[in-house]
């Protein structure tokens, strides 16, 4: 089953509102591909600014994170009905730094999945493992313990819905990078896991990005693997430049 690829260009906490507008037009401009969706994903502040100045191009927008309720006293928190009322249309579910600094659980990435498929936002569950977990032999561990939490009690009709963005924790922001194979071996688990909780074509159709420092020099490997579908890029998503190169090399 053909799955469309994704390039997404995570901004964490980088950018004022007028930097990251003149990112977004600099990537709208130089945008020579049609074959693939292409996503940014701005801090809170830029979201509704980065989308309007979009509106007339096909690259897409995201949030970085999404609260469980709708509205409340939650103070700092954003609901997906802002998100989506800003010019969202995906959100990052679970990303390493949440989990490292937010002390974000299985159980609150699943209320937020929810939260965003309840918005009509199109979820990006991260899942990864640490280098000491890796090097224990608790990787596939680890992602099962992620998507299995994370996933909790979706139906199959639902996942059309959803992104898996496969992040090694070592690998994030630290240059090093995935091994082709590394990478081709846990998207394949990643891949046998949702066929076995779900069924054979959602685990075909499930689209599963990689992540974890690609850039335009490796980032045509590890999209060749048949099981990546795609790439959320840190800090190579910061510049036009670099962007628009793995972009070119998918």
């Amino acid at each position: 089953m053909s799955r469309k690829l994704m390039i997404a260009g995570n901004w964490k906490l980088h950018l004022t509102v007028e930097e990251a507008v003149s990112l977004a037009g600099e990537i709208a401009s130089g945008l020579m591909r049609e074959d693939l969706d292409i996503l940014v994903i701005p801090g809170f502040l830029a979201l509704e600014p980065v989308a309007l100045s979009l509106s007339s191009s096909p690259v897409l927008v995201g949030g970085q994170n999404i609260f469980w309720e709708d509205q409340g006293a939650y103070t700092a928190e954003v609901s997906g009905p802002q998100l989506k009322a800003a010019g969202a249309r995906y959100v990052l579910i679970g990303h390493s730094e949440r989990r490292q600094y937010f002390n974000e659980t299985e159980k609150t990435c699943r209320l937020r999945l929810e939260a965003a498929l309840k918005a009509g936002l199109r979820p990006i569950l991260c899942v990864g493992e640490t280098l000491a977990e890796r090097e224990s032999g608790q990787a596939e561990g680890v992602l099962e313990s992620q998507l299995s939490g994370g996933l909790a009690g979706l139906e199959a009709g639902q996942m059309d819905q959803v992104t898996i963005a496969y992040e090694p924790v070592w690998a994030i922001g630290t240059g090093l990078t995935a091994s082709e194979e590394q990478a081709a071996q846990a998207h394949a688990y990643i891949r046998g896991w949702i066929g076995a909780r779900f069924d054979k074509d959602v685990a075909n159709s499930t689209r599963i990005l990689y992540g974890g420092s690609v850039n335009p020099a490796n980032a045509a490997g590890l999209l060749n693997q048949p099981e990546v579908d795609g790439a959320l890029v840190g800090g190579a998503s910061l510049s036009a430049e670099s962007f628009l190169g793995i972009i070119q090399a998918a």
